[in-house]
């Protein structure tokens, strides 16, 4: 798995064997999670004809869904990334964000 793209306290973009994933950054009140999904084929077409903006809605809509609340009818709730994809992106983000302050140091 690899980060493509972010949006800073918004979204990741996570590719994985030509499956692109979403992670999105909800924020309710002083509680805060993300909520990754896989693309559906529509969504990825999307994407790539709206580009990122799709993406920012897409995050601020499953955000607004609530998908984690127990009484929540998030369409987004049975979408959620297993615990291994979760896992995969949480290591190549650490990956990203290394490279990230190792380009800024030898840019200094």
């Amino acid at each position: 798995m690899q980060v493509l793209d972010h949006e800073p306290q918004s979204w990741f973009l996570f590719e994985a064997d030509g499956e692109l994933y979403l992670d999105a950054n909800c924020n309710h009140g002083a509680f805060g999670y993300s909520f990754m999904i896989r693309l559906t084929t529509a969504e990825a077409r999307k994407y790539r004809d709206e580009g990122r903006g799709y993406l920012s809605w897409l995050a601020e809509d499953i955000h607004n869904s609530a998908p984690i609340l127990s009484a929540s009818s998030s369409p987004y709730r049975t979408r959620k990334a297993t615990k291994e994809e979760e896992a995969d992106a949480s290591t190549a983000l650490a990956a990203w964000q290394a490279e990230r302050i190792r380009s800024l140091k030898l840019g200094a």
